[in-house]
């Protein structure tokens, strides 16, 4: 009996575990998850008690029929209740998908009412296989670009305006809201409202490609005090190499890398790959695919098609004393 509840408790274990995370539906951090777990607990009740009242039906079926030979051959006096039960199931079977089907429509129709007036926008736009992040400068008209990292604010509405510029891609935050598609030629807009602080993870959830698995971001909630920190940090253009082996870096970065990545304040004013301004401030590199460090960054710089295949970051062949240069810059841009 006891070595019956240690393989129950093993096996429930990892289960239970998985009910909280920085990817999980059960475990949400914004007013938009909270809605949607609710229409999730809704169905799951619903489907519980058809659930229940299935094996009700067929418990008494069973019961009535006990002791029986053989299947009744002509109907018997009595056997009506046999038609009022299909007639309440039918009913109950109604009522129960018309209670689905509207809490969907509500939830659905309350994502649609965006506010007209959010604290804060942002432009997501997807490409194969990264994302593009732009913030509403506050003090002014212009935008705030970084990559891969979406940073909010706890307690406040941020509006994210998502596009692409390739295929079809899907933005999914399971812990803060559900999935909306990212369409070419159109811009789809998300209201979500955090209201817990923490590192989250978000994903592609729209087949787009072979990288479509490495395709993912990072989410930070700060309160709204740090968020206006941090959105001021990234404001502004990257800090002048402070040795020689940063200014070589910086110096391989606008030959090679200029045509591709910007760094502001640099030479390098590319904008076909991701913004690298403050990269050394991010978690990672490559879309969630590597940590942030010198050697992930350096293995990237040289050998990207091995490390992402079908990415198109190209192989940027390099001295070992440029790449650890470029490497070093990279990290110092924070």
């Amino acid at each position: 009996m006891r070595s019956g509840w240690r393989t129950t408790i093993l096996v429930a274990a990892p289960v239970v575990s998985g009910c909280r995370g920085p990817q999980n539906v059960l475990d949400p951090a914004a007013v938009q998850g909270d809605a949607l777990l609710a229409l999730l607990n809704l169905v799951l009740a619903v489907g519980a008690l058809a659930y229940i009242a299935v094996l009700c039906a067929l418990a008494w079926s069973v019961w009535r029929t006990r002791g029986s030979a053989s299947a009744p051959t002509a109907a018997k006096p009595g056997d009506a209740w046999i038609d009022r039960g299909m007639l309440a199931w039918s009913l109950v079977v109604v009522v129960g998908l018309l209670v689905i089907a509207s809490a969907s429509f509500l939830v659905d129709r309350s994502f649609a009412n965006i506010e007209p007036r959010p604290t804060l926008e942002v432009r997501v736009t997807g490409h194969q296989w990264w994302w593009r992040l732009e913030y509403r400068d506050p003090g002014g008209d212009g935008w705030i670009e970084a990559a891969n990292e979406l940073h909010l604010p706890r307690g406040r509405t941020a509006r994210l305006l998502l596009r692409s510029e390739d295929v079809i891609h899907s933005f999914w935050v399971p812990n803060v809201a559900g999935k909306l598609d990212l369409v070419p030629g159109r811009t789809n807009a998300l209201d979500v409202t955090p209201h817990r602080e923490g590192w989250f993870r978000g994903q592609c959830a729209e087949f787009c490609g072979t990288q479509h698995a490495h395709m993912s971001f990072d989410v930070r909630v700060d309160d709204p005090v740090a968020f206006d920190a941090w959105l001021d940090a990234q404001r502004r253009p990257r800090d002048a190499p402070g040795d020689a082996v940063l200014a070589r870096g910086e110096q391989v970065m606008g030959g090679a890398c200029a045509a591709c990545h910007a760094v502001r304040g640099s030479r390098a004013v590319g904008r076909s790959g991701p913004d690298l301004t403050h990269v050394g401030s991010r978690r990672s590199i490559a879309a969630g695919t590597l940590p942030m460090n010198r050697g992930a960054l350096q293995g990237w710089i040289s050998q990207p098609q091995v490390l992402k295949p079908g990415t198109l970051m190209p192989a940027i062949e390099l001295s070992a004393d440029d790449a650890n240069a470029v490497a070093a810059y990279l990290m110092s841009l924070r």
